[in-house]
C-alpha cells in the first residue's frame, strides 16, 4: 500500500499532470464565459435578425394530434420529438465553436514565436576547405589527418 502510495503522489506531481490539472480549471472558467457571450451577446443578435423565433418551442406530439406549447403537451402527458431543441443545440455549438476559433487565433497572434537556433557551422578541412564529418579524425577528400575537437 505504501508503495502504490508512493507511485501515485510521484505520478500527481509531475509537471504534466499539474498543469493538465490547471488547464481544466481555466477550461472550465473560460467555458462559463463562451456561454455567457453566446446567450447574452450574441443569441439575442441573432432572434433580433430572425425576428424573434425560438426554435427550442418546435416539437411534433407522437400521439398525431396538436397541441399549442411543447409544456401543454407535456401536461397532457404526450411523447414529442423535440426537434427545435436540437436545431437551438447545433446553433448553440456552432456559436460556441466561432467564439473558441475566434480566441485561439486572437491568442496565437498575441503569442511570439520562437526563432529556430541557427544549424552549427558545417566543419571543413583545414588543408582542403571540403565540408567533412564532426567525427572524422581524416579528410575524405585530400587524406589528411585533422586536428583533434576541442
Amino acid at each position: 500500500m505504501k508503495k502504490l502510495l508512493g507511485e501515485f503522489k510521484k505520478f500527481a506531481l509531475k509537471g504534466n499532470v499539474i498543469d493538465m490539472a490547471v488547464g481544466v480549471m481555466i477550461g472550465g472558467a473560460f467555458s462559463k464565459i463562451v456561454t455567457s457571450l453566446v446567450n447574452d451577446v450574441f443569441m439575442p443578435i441573432l432572434s433580433l435578425i430572425t425576428g424573434g423565433l425560438n426554435t427550442s418551442a418546435l416539437f411534433v406530439a407522437l400521439d398525431g394530434q396538436e397541441y399549442a406549447t411543447l409544456d401543454a403537451a407535456k401536461e397532457a402527458g404526450v411523447a414529442t420529438l423535440n426537434y427545435g431543441t436540437f436545431i437551438q443545440t447545433v446553433i448553440d455549438f456552432v456559436l460556441i465553436a466561432i467564439c473558441i476559433f475566434a480566441f485561439v487565433k486572437l491568442i496565437s497572434k498575441l503569442h511570439k514565436k520562437e526563432e529556430p537556433a541557427p544549424a552549427p557551422a558545417p566543419r571543413k578541412c583545414p588543408f582542403c576547405c571540403q565540408v567533412i564529418d564532426d567525427k572524422a579524425t581524416r579528410c575524405p577528400h585530400c587524406t589528411s589527418e585533422l586536428p583533434e575537437e576541442k
